[in-house]
Order: structure tokens, then C-alpha cells, then sequence
């Protein structure tokens, strides 16, 4: 399964990528206001630097228009920064569309804003090559959202279809775990999620009692 961090923050990308887990970045309008990133030129500079800290790494940059025309306007211009650029389109009848215009392309795309097994289907047959199902708000709403990942990975799987399921709006190490049982290809998160994998009280446990030993023996 893929790693992804969901921030526009360069810090925390450095210290995902220097911990040896990152494949990816995905951000958005809002990520990127949170970092007080104003101004198309601003915008597309950070994209590159993103780029360039995640070494390789799939890069998933959001369209802010609504319109078949504005997005394969605004989608060409950010698959033009670098080849490490996904072009990130909501689930709309014109994302649809826009979405089968840049696979024919061969322009990378993430369907974002996934909220059902038929939006799912509709974005894999358009070509999408991530599918971003927003799990957390599902569960704000008293939906399942990891359910929904394991509805999708079977259908995927049954249809072949080559589109990835990239579980978003993680909320915790929890759901991290949760989608890596039930299928997911990536999952973006919060580097706090990500870093919770870490914890355990039984290493710290443990840790403690051989550095112990150790001290008793060498001093």
C-alpha cells in the first residue's frame, strides 16, 4: 500500500520523505490557504517544490473550476509543471468528462470528493487513475467509510478495472489500518496518523528493559 501525506506543508513532507515511507503528496485549496499560499503564480512554484521534495513521488494537484473547459484548462496547465503532477478533479458530471479527456491523454488524474460505490464506478470507467473515497466525512454522516473501501476493492478487482483506490479524509492511525484490511492501493493522511503507526506501549516496554539490561552489564 502506498503512503500518501495530505499537506501542502513543506516541513512535514521533508520529515515524511526523510523517514523513508513517502510515496506521495496530495493537497488542495484549502491545505494550500492553511500554509498562506496565495496567487496562481505562488501556487504553481509550490507544486514544484512539493515535487521536488517528494523525490518521484505522485503529486496530486486540485482544480478550483467546475466547467468541462475550465478544468482541462486549469488540468494541462498543472500536468505541464511536472510529470509528477496528478490532476485532481471533483466527482461532477463535467469531472467525468474531464476525467476520460485526460486519460486519453495519458494526463494522470485522482477523482476526488468519492462518496459512493456508483461514483467510484463511474470514475474507473472514465479512466481515473486514483479514486479518492473521503472515508472520515462518510463516518461524520453515520456512514461506513472503510465499508465502502472494501465494496470498491472487490469491485475493482472483479472488473479489473487498473484504477487505485486512494482512501482520504483519514482522521487516524486507525483508519490507516482499517483501509490496508480492506483493500485501499494509497492512503493520504496527516503525517500524525502516519506517525502513529509507530506507537506501541509493548516497544517502549521493551525497549526500556533491554536498555536496562545493557546498563547492568556495561555500566
Amino acid at each position: 500500500m502506498k503512503f500518501f501525506i495530505d499537506t501542502a506543508n513543506l516541513d512535514q513532507i521533508k520529515e515524511a520523505q526523510d523517514l523513508g515511507i513517502l510515496d506521495g503528496v496530495t493537497t488542495n485549496p484549502s491545505l494550500m490557504a492553511k500554509e498562506g499560499i496565495k496567487g496562481d503564480e505562488n501556487v504553481k512554484n509550490h507544486y514544484k517544490t512539493i515535487c521536488q521534495i517528494a523525490k518521484g513521488g505522485e503529486v496530486s494537484a486540485e482544480v478550483i473550476a467546475t466547467d468541462f473547459e475550465g478544468m482541462i484548462k486549469e488540468g494541462e496547465i498543472l500536468a505541464a509543471l511536472n510529470p509528477q503532477i496528478v490532476v485532481k478533479i471533483p466527482m461532477i458530471k463535467d469531472g467525468i468528462k474531464a476525467i476520460k479527456y485526460f486519460s486519453d491523454k495519458g494526463i494522470k488524474t485522482n477523482c476526488t470528493l468519492v462518496f459512493s460505490l456508483g461514483q467510484a464506478l463511474l470514475a474507473a470507467k472514465a479512466g481515473a487513475t486514483f479514486v479518492s473515497p473521503f472515508i472520515g466525512r462518510l463516518d461524520d454522516i453515520s456512514s461506513d467509510g472503510v465499508e465502502l473501501i472494501h465494496k470498491m476493492s472487490e469491485m475493482y478487482n472483479f472488473y479489473a478495472f487498473d484504477t487505485q483506490i486512494l482512501a482520504a479524509s483519514i482522521r487516524s492511525t486507525q483508519h490507516i489500518i482499517q483501509c490496508a484490511e480492506a483493500g485501499a492501493d494509497v492512503i493520504t493522511a496527516p503525517l500524525d496518523a502516519i506517525m502513529g503507526l509507530l506507537n506501541h506501549p509493548l516497544t517502549d516496554i521493551g525497549l526500556a528493559k533491554f536498555l536496562a539490561d545493557h546498563k547492568k552489564v556495561n555500566g
